[in-house]
């Protein structure tokens, strides 16, 4: 399960309610840049690096080696969750995944500060720098916390290395290691009974044919590769991604399931073709609740912009969508869609690779009518007004691919499940053109 657009796109609540024909949940890449709100029973749960099936007791969850890890963060959620009466018990954590450090942090909101006009818009949680020294082959990984020896001998290498950079590019005071050290130390003992080979636990499943979620953070446009780069994360975060970072081939993945908003949104910096701006902007921000789960910054809001979601279908090989926060249109007496762009005088159908000419485009909308009614209580297709029934068939028509999933509020029941995504037949949902077909099982 992937974002299809910019992040934030409701993932926790639809993994929330995937989970309950899961056996094991996977968190594959990202870190603690990434947030999942979940509302059950009037409680919300925030949750960064914990996948959100943890919230089923019998379901296993597994933090991959895709993922970097903050501990100090990671713990917050394990406290969390112990005031919240649910059990972390079946939560594991893989050796081989990255750790985020003290020096890490610093560097990213550093760097960019030091960026200016031209930041990139991080949550500066230090994800970006982690990833930098997996690459650079000087990271510290779960395993390395195992051991004291090995964490003293690589972490003081590390501080000090690091120390140089903070002192003399950033000006900024450098850190004691040995307080690092004991500070890490304590965090390892927390951990240790929860870490495992997590690529062996999965194989394990596969091979017990048990059902296995792979639950994605951020969104495809936000893909190291494949997104709107430089403004993207530091991680993989399209179906792809899923393989690599949780250590399984591709022949082992079923479906892939893309979840989008009935509009779009996108926090921090980089181009957004179908943004708002004035009234419309802040009822759908107003409606929406977007504030992000882990900055709390205000996110940006606009309409639904098919041409990124067409471009979604085809990275991830997507063969469904669960479309959420359609109950935010509510109130709109019309509603656009973006169905192509106008670039440089010509129409333009396709997500173009080139950041400059992205930015330079300009989006081609058709214009349907709004519904005017609450759509909170609809919990069959059939109780949707005619106009959102028709605003979705719009959305399977001109994305070519069918629509599984409608949330219409943030509640594990304000939900249309128009088929099981993960049990029914792959394309009996919403099809290509539009026309709902309703499960007979």
């Amino acid at each position: 399960m992937i974002g299809a657009q910019w992040g934030d796109e409701g993932k926790g609540k639809i993994t929330d309610l995937l989970s309950r024909s899961a056996d094991v949940v996977v968190r594959p890449q990202g870190g603690v840049n990434a947030g999942h709100t979940i509302v059950v029973k009037g409680q919300t749960f925030k949750l960064h690096l914990i996948p959100s099936g943890i919230l089923y007791p019998d379901t296993e969850c597994i933090i991959g080696s895709g993922t970097v890890i903050d501990p100090k963060i990671l713990l917050q959620e394990f406290d969390q969750l112990e005031r919240l009466n649910v059990s972390a018990d079946n939560l594991f954590i893989s050796q081989t995944a990255h750790v985020t450090m003290p020096y890490h942090r610093l560097i990213d909101q550093a760097s960019e500060e030091q960026r200016g006009k031209h930041k990139i818009g991080t949550t500066g949680r230090g994800i970006g720098p982690t990833y930098a020294d997996k690459s650079e082959r000087t990271g510290i990984r779960v395993v390395d916390l195992m051991d004291a020896d090995t964490l003293r001998k690589r972490l003081t290498w590390a501080i000090n290395y690091n120390n140089v950079i903070l002192e003399k590019l950033y000006n900024l005071a450098p850190l004691d290691p040995e307080e690092v050290i004991k500070e890490y130390q304590v965090y390892a003992d927390r951990l240790r009974p929860h870490v495992i080979d997590s690529s062996l636990k999965i194989y394990d499943a596969i091979q017990h044919r048990k059902n296995i979620l792979f639950e994605g953070a951020q969104g495809t446009l936000l893909d190291l590769d494949h997104g709107t780069y430089p403004y993207v994360t530091s991680s993989n975060p399209i179906a792809g991604g899923a393989c690599v970072g949780s250590g399984i081939g591709p022949t082992m993945i079923d479906r892939v399931i893309g979840v989008a908003k009935a509009y779009t949104t996108r926090v921090g910096e980089g181009p957004f073709p179908t943004e708002l701006d004035g009234e419309l902007n802040q009822i759908l921000c107003d409606r929406g609740a977007e504030f992000g789960t882990t900055t709390g910054r205000r996110r940006r809001c606009g309409w639904f912009d098919g041409v990124i979601g067409r471009y979604a279908v085809r990275i991830n090989g997507l063969d469904c969508l669960a479309i959420t926060k359609l109950d935010v249109l509510d109130e709109l007496d019309e509603i656009k869609v973006c169905v192509a762009y106008e670039l440089d005088g010509k129409t333009c159908d396709h997500f173009p690779g080139n950041a400059s000419e992205f930015a330079r485009c300009k989006p081609i909308y058709k214009t349907l009518p709004g519904w005017k009614t609450s759509t909170e209580e609809c919990r069959l297709l059939e109780d949707l007004p005619k106009q959102a029934l028709d605003y979705l068939k719009f959305l399977a028509e001109l994305m070519a691919v069918p629509i599984a999933i409608i949330s219409l509020g943030a509640s594990r029941d304000q939900t249309i499940i128009v088929e099981d995504p993960i049990h029914g037949p792959k394309r009996a949902l919403l099809d290509a053109n539009g026309s709902p077909v309703l499960s007979s099982t």
